[in-house]
């Protein structure tokens, strides 16, 4: 019999995608006082040490550039779509929201963020308090939902590379149902028991060479029959690798169909 044992790299367990619910998130990271302060900034480098300091950011490098530069390029969209500081502010929690939903996972949930995305744009584009305002109008949230399609879901699979562990498969075989060496030994000439004991305490060497002399041929049959079992897994491993490839090709180009047909005139539910 032969057990096989996968193991993880991971010291925590891997997250299973699963829906998630939207809220209004109207001044929940960036208060108005610290949006005065990034309305401020003048340069890239001082809008970045403001959003660090907001967003409390403490990455290690390229994590922390590449987060601080989403959020970035957040605020200069919203300056360049001339929103309110509350606009501003809800938009950088949204993206936030959306990213966090990313990489909470290593597997593969582009679709539970793509509906959490639509979500959120749905409960800051309509009145029906307490569940949901209307902060935004529907010609914004056509121009931002563009906005995350092209700047954040296009390159979805790259933060996910960047900011999740990367999990590998540890794969060992457990060879049960074969005798040990020194087992086989005494149970194929019992007499040999005393002998063995008896040659150890005179002279190691001897007690070495009594053993293992007649164990060419188990020794052989065993190292055949694990070539051969190494062999199936390999091959097997290989057809599973090609089929996973294949699958995950096939998701992408799911993922890009439904990217391109996305229609720039979105419009949120009443």
């Amino acid at each position: 019999m032969i057990q096989l044992q996968i193991k993880s790299e991971m010291d925590t367990k891997i997250k299973v995608p699963q829906a998630l619910k939207a809220k209004v998130m109207l001044w929940t990271d960036v208060s108005y006082h610290d949006m005065e302060k990034i309305d401020k900034m003048q340069s890239i480098p001082d809008l970045e040490s403001a959003l660090c300091g907001v967003f409390r950011v403490d990455l290690p490098e390229p994590r922390k550039a590449v987060q601080l530069e989403l959020y970035v390029q957040t605020v200069l969209f919203c300056k360049e779509c001339s929103f309110k500081k509350e606009q501003t502010s809800a938009l950088l929690s949204i993206i936030k929201s959306i990213h966090e939903a990313n990489i909470e996972t290593p597997l593969n949930n582009v679709e539970q963020c793509f509906e959490y995305c639509k979500e959120l744009l749905l409960c800051h584009s309509v009145r029906r308090p307490p569940f949901s305002i209307n902060l935004f109008s529907s010609e914004e949230v056509n121009c931002i939902f563009k906005y995350i399609q092209n700047s954040y879901m296009r390159h979805y699979k790259l933060y996910k590379y960047i900011f999740t562990p990367q999990v590998k498969l540890d794969l060992s075989l457990t060879y049960s149902g074969i005798p040990d060496q020194d087992d086989q030994t005494m149970k194929s000439d019992p007499g040999k028991e005393a002998e063995a004991v008896l040659k150890t305490d005179r002279c190691p060497e001897t007690h070495e060479t009594s053993i293992t002399e007649p164990e060419g041929a188990t020794l052989g049959s065993k190292s055949e029959l694990k070539a051969l079992i190494e062999q199936e897994v390999r091959e097997q491993m290989t057809l599973v690798s090609g089929q996973l490839d294949q699958r995950v090709k096939e998701i992408a180009d799911q993922h890009n169909c439904v990217l391109d047909s996305l229609q720039p005139n979105h419009k949120a539910k009443k």
